[in-house]
Order: structure tokens, then C-alpha cells, then sequence
């Protein structure tokens, strides 16, 4: 096998932890114990204004993390892609944790480069 890529979609947040760049950057530092990953730089956020949501992005040395929160959607999208096989992490626990989102749904796709 190859790499993992997962993408992992998350409804019904609460709005207000969605707003805020802490709250991920918590959640991506549990990623990064958890899997073990290797940022080689910064994260770097993006907070919109007004009510608006975070996009950011974690250049690791197995590949990459990207978010994007909707506050006024009440929900967040993540892409997490290792060029290399990882253990699986409690996606659904952890955003239900920190987010109080309701539903997760996560594709876990395997990678090949033949």
C-alpha cells in the first residue's frame, strides 16, 4: 500500500469554536501526537471576518492537513493525505469533542503510486 488520504466532513457544530483558529490548532496538534506526523513548518490560518470561518493548511513531511470551517453552515471539512500508512485516529470523537459536531462522515481512501 501506498499513502492514506482521509476526507472528513463534520455538521450540526457548534458555530462559536468554528470561528476560531484555537480550537483547530488543538485538534491538529492531537492529529499530529496521534498518527505521529511531522509539520516541517508553521501551520498557517486564515481567519475570515465578521462571521465568518478558518481555512488553514499544515505542510508535513509525510504531506498535508488543510481545514475549512462554515460557522454559518454549522459545519467543517478536513484533508488529511500521508504518503505513508498511518493507525486510524477517532475522527468522529475528537470533532464531536472540541466542535459538538453531530455527524462525521470520513472516507479513508488508499493511495498507490504504481
Amino acid at each position: 500500500m501506498g499513502g492514506l488520504e482521509w476526507l472528513v466532513e463534520a455538521y450540526d457544530c457548534n458555530p462559536a469554536p468554528l470561528a476560531e483558529v484555537a480550537p483547530m490548532e488543538r485538534f491538529l496538534q492531537e492529529l499530529i501526537e496521534a498518527l505521529p506526523l511531522h509539520p516541517v513548518a508553521d501551520p498557517v490560518w486564515h481567519r475570515f471576518g465578521g462571521h465568518g470561518g478558518i481555512t488553514g493548511l499544515c505542510l508535513l513531511s509525510e504531506s498535508h492537513f488543510a481545514c475549512h470551517t462554515f460557522p454559518e453552515h454549522r459545519s467543517l471539512t478536513l484533508n488529511l493525505f500521508c504518503c505513508r500508512p498511518r493507525p486510524d485516529f477517532d475522527f468522529e470523537g475528537r470533532l464531536a469533542a472540541i466542535f459538538e459536531a453531530r455527524r462525521v462522515t470520513v472516507r479513508k481512501l488508499a493511495r498507490d503510486y504504481a
